[in-house]
């Protein structure tokens, strides 16, 4: 009951914010000439952007491939279908929770601990947001921005440094003083402290050179394609966008996706796009024209990917069997190899 009240909550507040944003996107726009923008947008021009949100997913994919393969090796066709699966939850879902549904998704179908799976993808948003500030930061200084969107970026850096610093405590966590107190305390509950064991589990990835080199490239790239994507939209509808302007936007508004908002992101994307786009000069209308032509393409392509990979996988759960037979080996073997690859 208090889990569902919580959740509610944190729905309840995702959608306030996120018609707070549509207000203060709409208060100042002439819809009319967005419209126009909208309707005279070039169809070639958005095939390549379509491309470039489809490059990203893959690379986001492999990503994943990459921070599972410690705990146990998943097909890259099966893995994708589960992220994309929780993609379409949270186009659907307010606050993220998709995150939390693919999670549970790849965890029950392969046999591994919903809670380590949870810690991969909680590296995964860590690095994630390194790699953003980084791309936003290098194209304000590029650009020479200044104001709000300044403000916004010094926000995500100081952010992104409590996330590092908070994954670094939580992976050493029985080794500084009084850790060894909490595990005691923590033995009263059994199955929390198995939880957490488990999760940390999935956060110990981030401890293994290679896998931690390996996602931050392919976070590189999978942002990369992004900006591609940008550009191609902005093309679209007649607007040229310098690379260090593209690469600002697609750090900005993703950026914003991590305030907790409604279903899909929406006006939390469109409210930082027409932000970033006024830094540059551009007209209100313009500005919401584009951030509506760039969330639009990637919902829909993201949630029809999601649509396929649900009907194709099914949602019923295989990790009961499985789960049954072999997730204490492979759970196993997993803490094994972590504590084998991990700097002393």
């Amino acid at each position: 009951m208090r889990r569902l009240t919580t959740g509610l909550v944190r729905s309840g507040i995702g959608i306030i914010i996120s018609l707070a944003c549509l207000y203060l996107v709409l208060r100042s726009v002439d819809l009319g000439q967005t419209a126009d923008l909208l309707g005279s947008a070039r169809l070639p021009w958005l095939g390549l952007a379509a491309l470039g949100v489809c490059a990203d997913l893959f690379f986001r994919a492999l990503r994943w491939q990459c921070l599972i393969a410690p705990i146990r090796p998943v097909p890259l066709r099966r893995l994708g279908g589960y992220m994309m699966v929780g993609y379409l939850a949270n186009n659907v879902l307010p606050a993220r929770l998709g995150e939390l549904v693919r999670s549970h998704y790849l965890g029950d179908r392969e046999g591994i601990s919903r809670s380590a799976t949870l810690g991969t993808v909680v590296v995964e948003r860590v690095v994630d947001t390194v790699v953003l500030v980084g791309i936003g930061a290098a194209a304000i200084l590029i650009l020479n921005v200044r104001g709000v969107v300044v403000n916004a970026i010094l926000v995500g850096v100081a952010l992104a440094g409590l996330l590092v610093v908070a994954l670094a405590v939580a992976l050493a966590a029985h080794r500084l003083p009084g850790g060894s107190r909490i595990g005691a305390f923590l033995g009263r509950w059994p199955r929390i402290k198995g939880m957490i064991v488990r999760l940390r589990d999935g956060l110990r990835v981030a401890a293994l050179p290679r896998t931690l080199a390996a996602s931050v490239v392919l976070s590189v790239a999978a942002w990369s394609c992004t900006v591609v994507t940008v550009l191609a939209v902005g093309q679209s509808l007649g607007i040229e966008l310098t690379v260090g302007e593209g690469a600002l936007l697609a750090a900005g508004t993703n950026l914003a996706t991590a305030i907790p908002s409604g279903p899909g992101y929406l006006g939390t994307f469109e409210y930082a796009g027409q932000t970033i786009a006024a830094a540059f000069g551009m007209p209100a209308a313009r500005g919401l024209a584009l951030a509506l032509l760039i969330h639009a393409l990637t919902l829909v392509i993201s949630s029809v990917g999601g649509a396929v990979a649900l009907v194709r996988l099914g949602w019923t759960g295989r990790g009961a069997v499985i789960g049954a037979a072999t997730g204490e080996v492979v759970r196993a073997e997993a803490v094994g190899a972590a504590d084998t690859q991990a700097p002393v």
